[in-house]
């Protein structure tokens, strides 16, 4: 029950200090910040900017060992 009250004054304050006409774009900014986390989640780590060239003669000398 307790993190619910905490989630509820932290609601209360959000209001007050942005005000009831600035909700919807405060809705909308927590919903895209939600949306690029998941995708964040799915995506992989690192990129490999290993040009493509280098990348088959790298495949072609360990093939040969």
């Amino acid at each position: 029950m307790g993190g619910l009250t905490g989630v509820l004054i932290v609601i209360i304050v959000v209001l007050i200090l942005t005000g009831f006409n600035k909700l919807p774009e405060v809705g909308s900014g927590l919903g895209r910040s939600i949306k690029n986390f998941k995708r964040s989640l799915n995506e992989p780590d690192e990129v490999d900017v290993t040009p493509v060239s280098e990348r088959k003669k790298d495949s072609k000398d360990t093939k040969g060992q």
